[in-house]
């Protein structure tokens, strides 16, 4: 009996880390140090800014070093305040950098799945940022590599960026390998570009609109250990645990 799945390719924010916390601490606190208005309003109006400026950037429409500082100068027009963009953007980065909040059960999954699968993350975000936020988080002793777009030099959802995240890992056998992760149209639109199976992680119940249909939806970490490594594998390794701590 083996996995079903030998190499995992799992995306980071909002799959492992809880990136809305993260966005929300980052830029409330710049807000505040910058004497701009700050508060509940105004992060959710950055956040929708930024969410489109990232789905913006997976259709091409935009390159990564445009998107920060446009973001901020939508974000001043948005809520009627005058600012740098470039340098908010800049204190935003560092202080994104600088937050890590893994999904509770992310350390657990990890350490299962690491035990019956090759592990690698694939992230269209800041090599800098995604780098320290890992370290931060404990995640980064799970993976066997880290692999974002700003060093392969595409983005998700283009078929290259797992061709290139594959032919670095060494795997030839795509139907072993599963893309995990929480966009349909980066992660789960990536993968079926490059002709591997998807697994959309869909922790928040959304309805999916985006006409991109993932071989798996799971709700739960749970759920997700269960598509990668299969129930009677799964059975095995609990028993064979239980017989270590006899």
């Amino acid at each position: 009996m083996a996995a079903n799945y030998y190499c995992l390719l799992l995306d980071l924010d909002g799959t492992l880390l809880d990136f809305k916390a993260a966005e929300r601490e980052a830029i409330t606190e710049i807000l505040v140090e910058a004497g701009l208005e700050s508060g509940q309003q105004q992060a959710e109006e950055f956040s929708e800014i930024n969410s489109q400026l990232w789905a913006a950037l997976e259709r091409g429409e935009i390159k990564k070093e445009q998107l920060g500082p446009e973001r901020f100068a939508r974000f001043l027009v948005a809520t009627g305040q005058t600012g740098n963009a470039a340098q908010l953007n800049k204190i935003y980065m560092d202080r994104l950098a600088t937050k890590a909040m893994p999904m509770p059960g992310a350390r657990e999954l990890l350490e299962e799945l690491a035990e019956f699968a090759t592990l690698a993350v694939i992230s269209n975000g800041n090599q800098r940022i995604q780098l320290s936020r890992l370290q931060q988080s404990g995640l980064m002793p799970y993976f066997d590599e880290i692999f974002v777009s700003e060093k392969l030099g595409v983005n998700k959802p283009s078929a290259k960026f797992f061709d290139l995240a594959l032919k670095y890992l060494g795997i030839k056998n795509r139907e072993k390998v599963l893309v995990i992760g929480d966009s349909l149209t980066a992660d789960i639109q990536g993968g079926i570009n490059a002709r591997l199976d998807t697994c959309w992680c869909n922790f928040t119940g959304e309805e999916n609109h985006a006409g991109v249909t993932p071989t798996y939806t799971v709700q739960n970490f749970m759920q997700l250990k269960l598509v990668a490594i299969g129930e009677e594998e799964l059975k095995l390794a609990e028993n064979r645990e239980k017989k270590h701590l006899v």
